[in-house]
């Protein structure tokens, strides 16, 4: 016999509470499946105890992790609203997402409405005869100004599925019924239907959930074995890994991938045929890292205006660099951490990023801090000239958590490192004070590990558009940096295109190239170039040199113009890092407390 641990007893306590809660929930959801062939979600809302004349109900514009206003509400048909003796109940449709009752003589309410779920992604909602898959932000609807509701939802599968896959902690002896304390918690918690494979696996203390949906090629038994080591990794980092309960629910695709962090949960998506090629393998672990790395960094450990949630509008922080682009060199770190990539693929994979950024006009035009703010309008919104006028806060963040983790242990002489800063803060603003952190806040805690003021480092990297000198931060740890394109005299035209069907269209241009300069236009269909026709502009150039003019014939929208392009010079850097040859013993001991051993 197993006797019950303190914090067995909590959890059974808590048990019994949602399952009194089910009784005494005020807002109640059924979720049913009549036409999944056609995409649909049959949505019941039941709203008890109302004593308003009016009761306002809405549908979320936004789901948090994903920094977009996507409209959910466009996706809502058939609303239909009933008292509880079956009679009508009228409604204004008041603004794009809310709906205002009438219910002066209504202390109840049932809602029906149907949602239309057809998007392909981890952040949307997804239904066909196979499967379902429920993004909670554009399913179900929340009463304004009762956000902090307990929440019921009782999932009916269509005939033949058999399980379903969810954060939600299911009532005990109520069937498929579960509780969320509030509709933040139940907005956090996706849900899969269908005939998923599930495993488990424990790590750290906490039992993990695998959905895998449609398939694949995995080894079940090296995913449990290679995500734990994911999750032991994490969690060293915190010290701590505060579920009891954690849910993996993974899409497989012919081609795809992305994920998105919940507080309990994540959604991947990944290859279905990927997993028996190591490097799509490892870029799958590197994947469960950056969304497990999550349910600490941003779903706890978070800025200050990503929670509580307005679920009506934008929520605008400067600081998705530390919420996304810290996460995305821990994902790094942490593969590397757990044995899955070495030391030089570690620094290959530095190197990227790199290029990545030094090579992107926009890394010139916006700053870090204002890719942040803007993700809203730019981020998830992107166009041809995204990439001159713009810079991703994921790439350009991870870059930041380098030079910060590399200054840290500098100046600290090996006693301390980014994962120090990144716990204290943690168990400050989520345990102690339990809200998100302000900028100016986080920055203190950088510079209490660093030891003195980062004015240089925010001023020029963070606020600014200045170039990172990673030769001085390298350098700590015994690393040169050198650009191999240094002295190239390639011409470079500046402009890339793509093929539709024997046409050659220009898709992008970089700024301030020679195309920029001149004028080609992205959709110009190019028709000859110096009187000959191509569909090949990189093998054209392979004879020409710096200063030559090319004469470009297009088609603007059915208008032929002829464009005199001057080649320039190729301004893209090759960034290449290699070890220096004889480190001295402070650089070794940032460099072994920075890249530590591996197991």
């Amino acid at each position: 016999m197993k006797l019950l641990t303190f914090t067995n007893i909590l959890f059974f306590l808590m048990i019994i509470s949602n399952a009194k809660a089910q009784n005494t929930a005020n807002i109640q959801f059924q979720i049913s499946f009549t036409e999944p062939q056609a995409h649909y979600v049959n949505v019941q809302m039941t709203i008890q105890n109302i004593k308003a004349k009016v009761t306002t109900i809405k549908m979320p514009v936004w789901a948090p992790g994903s920094y977009l206003v996507r409209e959910f509400s466009k996706n809502v048909e058939a609303l239909k609203i009933n008292d509880a003796n079956g009679k009508a109940v009228s409604y204004l449709k008041s603004t794009k997402n809310s709906w205002k009752i009438n219910t002066a003589n209504s202390s109840k309410l049932v809602i029906n409405y149907r949602v239309y779920a057809f998007e392909v992604s981890v952040r949307t909602s997804f239904v066909d005869a196979d499967q379902a898959f429920l993004s909670s932000p554009d399913i179900f609807m929340y009463v304004d100004g009762q956000l902090a509701q307990p929440v019921t939802v009782t999932i009916i599968p269509l005939a033949g599925w058999k399980k379903i896959s969810t954060a939600l902690e299911a009532i005990p002896d109520k069937g498929n019924i579960f509780y969320a304390s509030n509709f933040d918690q139940l907005y956090d918690s996706p849900i899969e239907v269908g005939n998923q494979a599930v495993f488990y696996f424990e790590a750290a203390g906490v039992t993990h959930e695998v959905a895998m949906v449609k398939g694949g090629n995995y080894n079940t038994e090296r995913l449990k074995k290679d995500m734990a080591k994911i999750v032991e990794t994490a969690t060293a980092v915190f010290g701590e890994n505060p579920n009891k309960r954690y849910v993996f629910i993974i899409h497989n695709y012919a081609s795809g991938g992305g994920g998105l962090e919940h507080k309990n949960s994540t959604v991947l998506g990944a290859m279905r045929l990927g997993y028996t090629d190591e490097s799509t393998y490892k870029d799958f672990l590197s994947l469960v890292a950056h969304e497990y790395f999550h349910l600490w960094n941003v779903k706890r450990l978070r800025p200050i205006a990503l929670g509580p949630f307005d679920y009506d509008k934008e929520n605008y922080t400067t600081n998705l660099w530390i919420a996304e682009g810290f996460t995305a060199y821990y994902e790094n770190l942490i593969s590397y951490r757990a044995g899955f990539t070495s030391q030089p693929e570690y620094i290959t994979e530095l190197e990227k990023d790199i290029n990545a950024i030094a090579n992107q006009p926009g890394n010139k035009v916006q700053s870090l801090s204002e890719a942040s703010f803007n993700a809203w309008i730019k981020y998830y919104r992107p166009n041809e000239n995204s990439a001159n006028s713009s810079i991703s806060y994921y790439n350009k963040g991870a870059l930041i958590a380098t030079v910060l983790d590399l200054t840290i242990i500098h100046n600290s002489q090996g006693k301390y490192s980014l994962d120090d800063a990144m716990r204290y803060a943690y168990k400050l603003y989520h345990k102690k004070l339990n809200r998100g952190y302000t900028d100016a806040e986080f920055r203190a805690v950088l510079e209490k590990f660093a030891g003195k003021p980062l004015s240089f480092i925010y001023d020029n990297y963070i606020n600014g558009t200045a170039d990172i000198d990673f030769s001085t931060y390298l350098g700590f740890a015994g690393y040169a940096i050198n650009d191999k394109n240094i002295g190239n005299q390639a011409p470079y035209l500046g402009a890339n295109t793509t093929t539709l069907g024997d046409k050659l269209m220009v898709k992008n241009i970089a700024r301030n190239s020679a195309a920029y300069i001149a004028g080609l236009n992205v959709n110009d269909n190019i028709v000859s170039v110096d009187g000959l026709s191509t569909n090949n502009l990189t093998t054209l150039l392979t004879d020409k040199r710096v200063g030559d003019v090319l004469r470009f014939l297009v088609d603007r929208d059915g208008i032929e113009k002829t464009i005199e392009v001057t080649l320039k010079a190729n301004p893209n850097k090759k960034w290449v890092i290699n070890k220096i040859d004889s480190a001295n013993d402070a650089q070794i001991k940032v460099l072994e407390k920075w890249l530590k051993t591996q197991p």
